[in-house]
């Protein structure tokens, strides 16, 4: 089977690129600068060219903040018309197509975990913009995997993982938000279901995906930390004030992503295995 990867310089882009050499798969990965998936045009003929059997969709716009304003436009035109058109492309050429969505197309005030059909209800312009990213995807007729997923980390780019640690380089003392709670996502577990539901030929539909277990920001930054000398003290979400509405509680249920036999490691452990894999 031949693979597509777009959005290839990417955090997830990277990622599936490193995971497809691992597993010894063919593969041709395209950033937004050889393939912009807002092209129509652009898109229908890369697509007809390569006629890729599997269509891996790790392009997104996701400055969740700047989507409010400046970034509104780009936002939808990359999120839900660059996913149509790829989308609409994968239904003519017959290609399976795989999605990342968000944890945002919900709205964070459910008391217990989000499922697959909960009715959604986006709070910010890139949860709007993701779902209607999936609308169009479950429209086209497409052969098509939507992954929803939440706080991702990995090797390839800036998250919170980093971001911690760079702070920590420089203060001896921070504070983070301790009134929203999520599950925590290595790019890594979330490289692996995508192949997983290809590799197992699971049903099309929307699957929940993050790395088991739940946790705070606060909660997630002291265990990144844990062997550093920095205090962490907890905060409301209020000392941070942000353009775009955050979920108080974006944990989605896992159960049937693990229906499909993939096997999915709690937060620590994904945290744990990935600081272990990063370069001195």
């Amino acid at each position: 089977m031949k693979y597509l990867i777009v959005g290839a310089k990417g955090q997830l882009g990277q990622e599936l690129q490193h995971l497809l050499d691992d597993q010894h798969v063919t593969f041709v990965a395209f950033d937004a600068d050889e393939l912009d998936v807002t092209n129509r045009e652009q898109v229908f003929d890369t697509l007809q060219l390569i006629k890729p059997d599997v269509i891996l969709d790790a392009a997104a716009y996701t400055a969740v903040d700047a989507a409010e304003d400046e970034g509104k436009e780009l936002n939808w035109l990359v999120n839900a018309e660059g996913t149509k058109n790829l989308a609409d492309a994968a239904t003519k050429i017959g290609s399976i197509l795989v999605y990342v969505s968000t944890d945002y197309v919900f709205d964070g005030t459910k008391d217990g975990e989000y499922f697959e059909t909960d009715i959604t209800h986006p709070m910010n312009e890139y949860g709007k913009a993701k779902r209607a990213g999936e609308e169009v995807v479950l429209n086209s007729g497409a052969k098509a995997y939507i992954v929803r997923t939440s706080w991702v980390f990995g090797e390839y780019g800036n998250n919170f993982v980093f971001t911690m640690q760079k702070l920590a380089r420089k203060l001896d003392r921070l504070t983070v938000v301790n009134d929203q709670l999520g599950r925590p996502t290595w790019t890594k577990t979330l490289a692996e279901f995508m192949m997983h539901l290809i590799y197992e030929k699971a049903d099309y539909g929307i699957y929940n995906l993050s790395n088991s277990g739940k946790a705070t920001w606060y909660e997630f930054a002291k265990e990144i930390l844990k062997d550093e000398d920095v205090v962490i003290e907890p905060v409301t979400s209020d000392a941070f004030p942000q353009k775009a509405y955050r979920p108080k509680r974006s944990v989605m249920s896992l159960a049937k992503s693990e229906s499909t036999g993939f096997y999915i490691p709690t937060w620590k452990e994904a945290l744990s295995s990935f600081m272990k894999s990063l370069p001195e």
